[in-house]
């Protein structure tokens, strides 16, 4: 299930986002001070273009979702997610959830929010990420060579469309 995140949530996100798997796999790899956070936190409460939902898995927060750069008018967003690695490991929960979260932002966008389009990013290295785009009908449109942190690093655009 995906609910609205709250501010309750902010302190889970920030440990969620920080988790070393989830920052090797990130656009932006250093470890996200309580500052910027904080800050980006309250930029979002306050922007129309995006929205961040928590991920429940057994009613318990897990992972969040967050579609930015909504598009009301063209329907189109586009969306990133990262679960609760260390929960959901101990758990044995982290793959189930990680296909689960896939699917349930997916369906969201495109019967909750009424979206056309869904846009995302993956790094080119994250074979398992890629493979499971394609089988969720996410296609590789483009590549672009960014700055990871210091390094030049090749990301994939993924799109995809409502069925």
């Amino acid at each position: 299930m995906l609910r609205p995140a709250t501010d309750a949530d902010s302190a889970k996100v920030l440990e969620w986002r920080n988790h070393p798997e989830v920052r090797a796999v990130s656009l932006t790899q250093h470890e996200i001070s309580a500052e910027e956070h904080a800050s980006w936190w309250k930029a979002t409460e306050s922007t129309e273009s995006r929205e961040v939902y928590i991920f429940e898995r057994h009613d318990v927060p897990s992972g969040v979702v967050t579609f930015f750069d909504i598009d009301r008018d063209d329907r189109s967003a586009w969306w990133g997610y990262y679960l609760d690695n260390s929960g959901l490991s101990e758990r044995g929960e982290l793959l189930p959830a990680w296909i689960e979260i896939q699917r349930q932002a997916k369906r969201f966008a495109f019967e909750q929010l009424d979206l056309d389009t869904l846009e995302g990013e993956v790094l080119e290295a994250n074979d398992a990420v890629r493979r499971f785009n394609r089988r969720n009908g996410f296609a590789e449109i483009g590549t672009s060579v960014r700055d990871v942190d210091g390094t030049a690093t090749t990301v994939i655009h993924v799109r995809a469309t409502r069925d």
